[in-house]
C-alpha cells in the first residue's frame, strides 16, 4: 500500500504477467535443457563421425541463441518491468533479502550470453575439444542461472524457518528447493527435446530426420518419467498449509492440476507416436502440437505454484494485496483509507462514499482481479452478490476463503466496498424493501353463549420453506407441513372429544383446492401432507386453512389456521440470479445452478450434469434430514449440519444478522416469518439458536469425530461467542430449545439467552408438549414457534392470531387475561395447565 496501483483493467489479474511470464520461463527452461542437448548431440556428431548431425547442431544452436538469448532475454525484462509495477513491494523484498543470489544469478547470465556467442560464432573454427568445452561453460552457468533462481523463487512458496531467523541461507535453501530444482532440471530437457523436434522435422533427408526425431523423443520421455517422480518429491516437501491450498482448498486450482496429470502421459505418448512416424507432412503439425502441449503442461504448473502462495505474494510473510502479515492489525484498526499512502478520499462522508469505494477496490482488489479480463474478472463476481451478501464474503476472506488475505480495512469500509462492488462496479441490485400489500382475512364466528365446542389447531412450525424443487430444480426444502388439532367440549370441566370425531380440512393453494381429514393420534388429530402445498400469485408467505369439526356426522366446530409456507430462501445473496416470482420470492433457476456448480467444485460431485438434464437435484438424498425422514450416505453430514456448517464460516461476522440472509425472516423481505411475539420484543434468532457459529458448532459437534464436522469446526475456532468445548452437541430438528429455560417454572423470564440447552427428543419439543394435566397441546393456546401469539404478520394483523381473535376477540394467547371461559364455563380460580396461565398478559403494545 506504499506504492501506486497500476491499473490493467481487462489485463489485470494475473493475465498480463501470465502472458509475459509462462512465455519466458518456457523460453528460459529450453535455455537450460538445450544448452545440454546441444553438447550431447555435438558429442554424438564426433562419435558417429556424421557430419549431417554436426550441421543440425550448428543449425539448431543459431536457433536456440536467437530464442533464447533474443527473445528470452526480452521477455525477461518484460518480466522485471511487470512485476516491479503490479507487485513493487514484493519485488522490493527479493531484491533486499537476496541481493547476493541476484548479482551471483546475474554473473552466471553474462556468462550464458558470452559462452553461448563464442559457442554458436566459433562451429567449424576451432577445435572439437575447445568447442564442447565452451558449450560444457554455456550449460554450466545456465544451470546454475537456475540453481540461483529456483531458490528464490520457491522461498516465495515455502520460505520456512527464515520468517522466524532471517537468515539468508535458510530461506534460499527451503523446504521445497531440492525437489524444485530436480524438477525443473528434468522439466527442462524435456523441452529442449520439444524444441528439437521443430528443427528436426525440417531435415531433408529422412533417414536422418527419423534419427534425429527419435533421437530428440528419448530428450521428451526419458526426463518424463523422472520428472513425475520429483514431482512426488515436490509435493511431499510441501507443507500442509500449502498442500491443503493446492489440493483442497482452491477450487479454481483444479483444472490446472488436472491438465498436468493429464498432459503427462499425453507427451509421453506424443513422444512415441513422433517417433514412429516418417511423413514429413505428418511430424511438422505433430512437432508444433507437441510444443504447445508442452507450453500448456508449463503452464499449468506454474498455475499451481503461483496459486500454492495464495493468499501471499511470500507466504506467509506478505499478502497479495501488498500488505505484510505483521502489519495487518494495524492496518485493520486504523482502515485502509487512514494507512495507504496513495489515497485521495481519507475521510467517508455521504458525498464520497461510493468513490472511496472505488480506491478501496483499486487497493485491495485489483492487485489480483481484472475488471472485465480473462482472468480473476471481479465483475463477474460481484454480478452474482447482493450487498448483504458480498459483505458476508468479505469478511469471511481469510477464514472460509483462505485463498484470500483477510479484509485488511474495518467495518465501515467492509460495507462501502460491498455496496460498491455490487451496485457500482456492477449496477445490478438495490436493496429496497419488498412491496407488501395487506390482504384481508377474517376469522370464523364464535359465540360464546351457543357454541358447546372449541376447535383448536395449528401447524407444527410456524413456516416451511420451500425452494419449489419444480420450478428451481434443487430441493432443499424443510420436510412437508404438519397440521394437528383438538376439539374441546365446553364445560365446567372441559373435556378432549376424540370417539366419532371426524376433523377435515380445505386449502386453497396455488395449484388448487386441497381437501380432505385428519388422522386420529393419541389426544388430538394431525395431517401431514404429501409434499409442500403451492403458494399463491401474487406471492403471499402463507395459506388459510379451513377446518370443520364434526360429531356423528353433525358439525360443531370451525375455525381458520394460517399456514406459513415461505419460498424466500436468500441463496441469491451470495449466489445470483433473480428472484423467481413477483421479484421478491422463489428460487430461480439460475441461482441453484450456481449452487450445483460450487458444490460440484468443492465436493468433487457431478450434479450440474444431473440438473442441466432436467433432474432435479433433491439435497436430502445423501445429507440426511430428521423432517423428511432421510438419512446421510456414508461420511456424509446432515443436511443442517453442513448447510448451517459451511455456511457458519462465510457469514459469521454478518452483525448478527446471519440468518436473515438464508431464512425469510428479514425486515426488507417479503416474507417476514419472524412475526411472533419474540419478534415484537426485539429479540432475534440468535437469542434462543446463538450465533450462525454457535448454531453449527452444535450440529457439527453432534456429527461426531467425522473428517468433514472436524473441518468445518476448525474453521470456526475463533468464531463462536461461546467456547467450542462448552457448547451441547445437538440432533437437528429433534434437540431445539426449551422454553423453559428462560421461562422457569412457566413464571416471568430472567433471562433471554435460551442457547445451548436443547431438548432431550422429539418429546420435548414444543409443538408435542402438553400442559400439566397433558390434554392440551402448549400450540393449541399459544400459538407456533416463530408466530407465537400475538403475532403481528406484516399482511395483516388477523393473519397471525386468528383463532384468539375468534374465540376470545384479542389476538392474545388462548385464554390470557384469565379468559378461561374460551372452553371453561365457570370462572376458574385454580391454574390448572401451568403455573401463572391466570395472570394477565404482561407484553402488550
Amino acid at each position: 500500500m506504499n506504492y501506486p496501483i497500476w491499473l490493467l483493467d481487462a489485463f489485470g489479474g494475473g493475465t498480463l504477467i501470465a502472458l509475459i511470464a509462462v512465455v519466458h520461463v518456457y523460453v528460459a527452461h529450453f535455455a537450460v535443457g538445450g544448452g545440454l542437448f546441444l553438447v550431447l548431440t555435438e558429442l554424438k556428431g564426433l562419435r558417429e563421425k556424421s557430419p549431417a548431425i554436426l550441421e543440425y547442431t550448428r543449425k539448431h544452436a543459431r536457433f536456440f541463441l536467437l530464442l533464447t538469448m533474443v527473445f528470452g532475454g526480452l521477455t525477461g525484462v518484460g518480466i522485471w518491468f511487470t512485476i516491479a509495477l503490479l507487485s513493487p513491494a514484493a519485488t522490493s523484498k527479493l531484491i533486499h533479502i537476496f541481493v547476493f543470489a541476484w548479482a551471483t544469478e546475474w554473473v552466471f547470465f553474462v556468462g550464458e550470453i558470452v559462452a553461448l556467442l563464442l559457442y554458436y560464432y566459433s562451429f567449424n573454427k576451432i577445435s572439437s575439444r575447445s568447442h564442447l568445452i565452451l558449450g560444457w561453460i554455456y550449460f554450466a552457468c545456465a544451470w546454475l542461472s537456475l540453481f540461483v533462481i529456483n531458490g528464490v523463487i520457491d522461498f516465495m512458496l515455502t520460505p520456512g524457518t527464515w520468517l522466524h531467523d532471517n537468515n539468508f541461507w535458510t530461506g534460499f535453501f527451503n523446504p521445497t528447493f531440492w525437489p524444485a530444482l530436480f524438477f525443473r532440471t528434468f522439466l527442462a530437457l524435456m523441452i529442449a527435446g520439444l524444441f528439437g523436434f521443430l528443427t528436426s522435422v525440417n531435415i531433408k533427408d529422412p533417414t536422418l530426420r527419423h534419427k534425429m526425431v527419435r533421437y530428440c523423443g528419448l530428450w521428451l520421455m526419458a526426463p518424463l518419467l523422472l520428472l513425475l517422480g520429483s514431482a512426488l518429491w515436490y509435493k511431499s516437501a510441501l507443507p500442509p498449509a500449502q498442500q491443503q491450498m493446492i489440493f483442497s482448498t482452491s477450487p479454481e486450482l483444479k483444472p490446472f492440476l488436472s491438465g498436468f496429470v493429464f498432459l503427462s502421459p499425453i507427451l509421453f505418448a506424443g513422444g512415441l507416436l513422433i517417433a514412429a512416424l516418417r511423413p514429413q507432412a505428418i511430424l511438422r503439425p505433430v512437432a508444433w502440437i507437441l510444443l504447445l502441449l508442452g507450453f500448456l503442461y508449463m503452464g499449468s504448473f506454474e498455475f499451481i505454484r503461483e496459486g500454492g502462495r495464495r493468499p501471499f505474494i511470500i507466504h506467509d510473510f506478505l499478502y497479495s494485496n501488498s500488505i505484510l502479515k505483521k502489519d495487518l492489525p494495524q492496518v485493520q484498526e486504523r482502515g485502509v483509507l487512514q494507512t495507504a499512502r496513495w489515497i485521495k478520499h481519507r475521510e467517508i462522508t455521504p458525498e464520497n462514499r461510493m468513490n472511496a469505494g472505488k480506491e478501496l477496490t483499486t487497493l485491495l482488489c485489483l492487485p489480483c482481479h481484472s475488471e472485465g479480463g480473462l482472468l480473476n474478472d471481479i465483475s463477474l463476481q460481484a454480478r452474482k452478490y447482493t450487498p448483504e451478501g458480498m459483505l458476508a464474503f468479505i469478511n469471511s476472506m481469510g477464514t472460509a476463503n483462505p485463498y484470500m488475505p483477510p479484509f485488511a480495512g474495518n467495518r465501515e469500509e467492509a460495507a462501502i466496498l460491498a455496496e460498491y462492488l455490487t451496485t457500482r462496479m456492477v449496477p445490478r441490485f438495490a436493496t429496497v424493501p419488498a412491496d407488501i400489500t395487506p390482504v384481508t382475512v377474517s376469522p370464523l364466528p364464535f359465540d360464546p353463549e351457543t357454541s358447546e365446542y372449541v376447535l383448536l389447531a395449528g401447524p407444527t412450525l410456524g413456516t416451511i420453506l420451500s425452494s419449489e424443487p419444480e420450478e428451481s430444480g434443487i430441493d432443499i426444502s424443510y420436510g412437508p407441513p404438519t397440521l394437528r388439532a383438538q376439539l374441546i367440549f365446553r364445560d365446567a370441566s372441559p373435556s378432549l372429544i376424540m370417539d366419532g370425531v371426524t376433523v377435515s380440512y380445505s386449502l386453497e393453494t396455488g395449484k388448487g383446492l386441497l381437501q380432505g381429514n385428519f388422522a386420529q393420534l393419541d389426544g388430538y388429530f394431525e395431517k401431514t401432507f404429501t409434499e409442500i402445498p403451492s403458494v399463491s400469485s401474487p406471492y403471499q408467505p402463507f395459506l388459510i386453512a379451513e377446518l370443520q369439526a364434526e360429531v356423528e356426522g353433525k358439525i360443531v366446530a370451525a375455525t381458520k389456521i394460517k399456514l406459513g409456507i415461505s419460498t424466500e430462501l436468500g441463496c441469491r445473496n451470495c449466489h445470483g440470479g433473480s428472484w423467481r416470482q413477483d421479484g421478491k420470492s422463489g428460487l430461480s433457476r439460475s441461482t441453484a445452478a450456481n449452487i450445483l456448480v460450487i458444490h460440484d467444485k468443492r465436493s468433487n460431485t457431478n450434479l450440474s450434469a444431473d440438473f442441466s438434464k432436467e433432474i432435479t437435484v433433491v439435497c436430502s438424498s445423501c445429507h440426511g434430514d430428521f423432517s423428511r425422514g432421510t438419512e446421510s450416505s456414508p461420511g456424509l453430514l446432515s443436511l443442517s449440519a453442513a448447510m448451517h456448517g459451511f455456511h457458519a464460516g462465510l457469514l459469521f461476522n454478518a452483525e448478527g444478522n446471519s440468518c436473515i440472509l438464508c431464512h425469510s425472516s428479514s425486515e426488507t423481505g417479503a416474507s417476514h416469518s419472524f412475526d411472533g411475539i419474540h419478534k415484537q420484543l426485539d429479540l432475534s434468532c440468535s437469542n434462543c439458536h446463538g450465533s450462525l457459529a454457535d448454531h453449527a458448532t452444535g450440529l457439527l459437534k453432534k456429527e461426531g469425530n467425522t473428517g468433514q464436522a472436524e473441518k468445518l469446526l476448525s474453521l470456526l475456532e475463533d468464531k463462536t461467542e461461546v467456547a467450542i468445548d462448552e457448547i451441547n452437541p445437538r440432533s437437528p430438528w429433534t434437540m431445539e430449545p426449551d422454553c423453559l429455560t428462560c421461562h422457569v417454572d412457566f413464571q416471568p423470564p430472567e433471562t433471554d439467552d435460551g442457547f445451548n440447552i436443547w431438548t432431550e427428543n422429539v418429546e420435548g419439543l414444543f409443538h408435542n408438549r402438553m400442559g400439566e394435566a397433558a390434554v392440551v397441546l402448549c400450540s393449541s393456546c399459544h400459538g407456533q414457534p416463530h408466530s407465537l401469539y400475538p403475532a403481528n404478520n406484516r399482511y395483516g394483523m388477523a393473519i397471525g392470531a386468528l383463532q384468539p381473535l375468534q374465540y376470545q376477540d384479542s389476538p392474545y394467547p388462548i385464554a390470557a387475561d384469565k379468559g378461561c371461559a374460551v372452553c371453561h364455563t365457570i370462572e376458574m380460580e385454580d391454574e390448572m395447565h401451568h403455573p401463572g396461565s391466570l395472570a394477565t398478559f404482561r407484553n402488550r403494545e
